[in-house]
Formats: structure tokens, sequence, C-alpha cells
């Protein structure tokens, strides 16, 4: 399966709700994407049959490594970025908006960079 950023959004979402809530549900990610629950499930059940999720009986969503890997990394991303964009003074909403766009697309050289950058501010 090929990660594309809607996957990587999905992912990232499931991570960022687990931290929040201790657990997460399909509703879940469909009210934090703002999506459709057909939309969602089809999602979970692509993510399950290539092994980045699983779910248990009563429908609760658990990363599995690849799946925490990639989340993790885009998470990471998110957070780095957005903390840069303040530091140059952006407002928060505007740099956490500006992060989720970033996120994706940053090469990784890039975002080292920026990284290194950032830590030694």
């Amino acid at each position: 399966m090929n990660i594309y950023e809607s996957a990587e959004d999905y992912l990232e979402a499931i991570l960022i709700l687990r931290e929040r809530n201790g657990t997460v549900r399909s509703i879940d990610v469909v009210h934090q994407l703002e999506l459709t629950k057909p939309s969602v499930s089809v999602a979970m059940k692509r993510f399950r049959e290539n092994g980045y999720i699983e779910m248990d009986a009563e429908g609760l969503i658990t990363l599995l490594p690849p799946g925490e890997e990639i989340a993790q990394r885009i998470y990471d991303r998110h957070k780095l970025l957005t903390r840069f964009l303040v530091q140059l003074g952006v407002s928060e909403a505007a740099a956490a908006a500006d992060a989720c766009k970033m996120e994706h697309d940053l090469s990784d050289e890039t975002f080292a960079k920026i990284k290194a950058f950032t830590l030694n501010c």
C-alpha cells in the first residue's frame, strides 16, 4: 500500500486521538478529520488489510508498528514545524494550519535543516 497524504493524516489522527483519549474508535477519526463514516470505514479496512492498524471486537483501533512509525514521523514533523513557524512570528493557529500542509511535502534534507535550526534557537 502506497502511503499518500490522506493516509498519513488518518494515521496521525489515530495517534493524536490515542494520546488525547487513551482509546480510538472509527467515529473519533470521523470527528477529528471531519469526514464521513463510510470514508473512514473504507480507510480503516485498507489499513487493517495492509497491517497498519488492528481493530478489536469492540472497535478499538490500535496502531501496529508500521502505522505507528508513519504516524509518529508525521506528528513529529507537525509539532516541530509548528514550533518553527511560531518562532518566526506566525500566529499559533496559522502555524498549525501551515504545518499540516508542510509536514507531508518537505524533503528529509529540508526537514533536518529546519529541525537543527529550531533546536539551536
